[in-house]
């Protein structure tokens, strides 16, 4: 985490966006043999919003985790609007 927060340039190994999808990213993070993802999106150009986290065990991010990303960036995006 601490290479997506200090580094201008973060290397696609730890930070992506997924395709198709609307402005998902995937962070990744290794801890031991464990590797974890956070989903979420940008806000503005340096504020990243994670929205969920999961154990990754195959190649494929699961279409529900992606789902669910999509559904709290909504639930965020309307918060602001109603918030001003």
């Amino acid at each position: 985490m601490r290479v997506i927060r200090e580094v201008d340039l973060i290397p696609p190994q730890y930070f992506k966006k997924l395709v198709n999808t609307e402005n998902i990213w995937e962070v990744r993070v290794g801890v031991g043999n464990n590797i974890f993802r956070f989903l979420g999106f940008l806000d503005g150009k340096r504020f990243v919003v994670l929205t969920n986290g999961f154990q990754k065990k195959t190649q494929k991010t699961p279409k529900s985790e992606i789902k669910l990303a999509k559904e709290r960036k909504k639930e965020y995006l309307d918060r602001r609007l109603q918030n001003g």
